[in-house]
């Protein structure tokens, strides 16, 4: 694998920011309207974006949450993207199977391939939101998978992502590598989905998949749960770089507000940046112990990500409030960081699920599954 040094943190983060205004910046509309940021993803691989969190760099989540926020703070879809691309990283990166680490690991690295996250499925199904999708039944030493799985980002055809399946008939899940391969096809299929708001650039689609085979080599963790239980805190707390990033985007779209009646709206540049400092120093602090297990850290992690997920709200609003009908062009930055925050708000983990999964955690009566309304 290709050595990247880190150990000049600061120079690490300013290339990585360099790049993202380079490649990132003028594509920003193109990327909203559609376009499927490869290249510019490839550069940023190249810089070693998808590197820090990886154990032969010493698990640096912290440096790998602060690099994709220099993405987001450009383009909120490409960071939403990287982030995917960063997971599959990690997944590979934990797994017991050594041949993924030799095989896929050290090209995804590099983003000369390329590979996102199918775990929105299973995240929900084990925190009894919704039943497994995809199903797993024995095939001599494998399996074959069938199932269908909306909403999937960051894959197209010569792509990959982890995904799980229920094996057939038990109580296991397999966690395993889905390849979009020529020697597949025909077991597989990629449907595109209705226009989004936003995110458009995303690759988002629809799988499908009949009797799709898989072998011990394309498994990434069999049973899975406690592997899962161990990276979830790291799954769910780099999210953070896409809502920091989009907020120190929201940030600058204030500063560029020239109004002088600017001074009467509520939220500011310096107290969001202060409220930004506090929550991001929280990150750092829990990135420190990326696979604690324990109840109360991963508590901790739901919290700081739902915080995140309101101050994206907060700070894209004020940014747009700031800009006025400037900020309410197609063209311009503030609206569209407000449907990425948007997004934040409602992507895997949703504001709605991380308080759902708290509440459980706590051992809370569960609310009924319809709400009732009364007037």
């Amino acid at each position: 694998m290709t050595t990247f040094n880190l150990a000049d943190q600061t120079a690490f983060l300013d290339n990585i920011a360099s790049i993202s205004a380079d490649v990132l910046a003028p594509k920003v509309s193109d990327i909203d309207q559609g376009y499927y940021p490869l290249n510019e993803m490839s550069a940023l691989g190249k810089a070693g974006l998808f590197a820090p969190h990886l154990n032969e760099y010493g698990n640096r989540f912290d440096l790998a949450i602060l690099a994709n926020a220099n993405v987001g703070r450009v383009c909120g879809t490409t960071a939403f993207l990287t982030w995917c691309h960063q997971v599959m990283g990690l997944y590979l990166d934990q797994s017991p199977n050594d041949s993924l680490k030799h095989t896929i690991l050290p090209r995804h690295t590099l983003a000369d391939t390329f590979g996102g996250t199918a775990l929105s499925n299973p995240m929900k199904t084990w925190a009894n939101i919704e039943p497994m999708r995809l199903i797993a039944k024995k095939d001599g030493s494998g399996y074959t998978i069938s199932g269908i799985l909306p909403w999937i980002s960051h894959i197209q055809a010569g792509q990959y992502c982890g995904a799980v399946a229920k094996i057939d008939g038990t109580d296991s899940d397999v966690f395993f590598v889905l390849s979009f391969d020529h020697a597949r096809q025909g077991k597989w299929q990629l449907h595109p989905c209705p226009a989004f708001a936003g995110m458009e650039g995303s690759s988002t689609l629809r799988i499908e998949l009949n009797d799709y085979p898989i072998t011990k080599d394309d498994i990434i963790a069999m049973p899975c749960k406690e592997y899962i239980a161990r990276i979830r805190g790291a799954f769910v707390l780099m999210q953070m770089g896409i809502g920091a990033g989009i907020i120190m985007g929201a940030i600058d779209d204030i500063k560029q507000g020239t109004a002088v009646s600017n001074a009467f709206l509520e939220d500011q540049a310096g107290t969001l940046s202060n409220e930004l400092d506090r929550l991001v120093a929280r990150t750092l602090s829990l990135a420190k112990t990326p696979f604690e297990t324990d109840k109360n850290f991963f508590l901790d992690v739901l919290n700081v990500r739902e915080q995140g997920a309101l101050l994206s709200l907060k700070a894209t609003q004020a940014g747009m409030l700031h800009q006025g009908a400037k900020g309410y062009l197609m063209s311009a930055n503030p609206q569209r960081r407000l449907r990425e925050a948007q997004f934040v708000a409602i992507v895997t983990p949703a504001i709605k699920h991380l308080r759902y999964l708290s509440h459980q955690l706590m051992g809370d009566v569960m609310p009924k599954t319809e709400p009732e309304y009364y007037l």
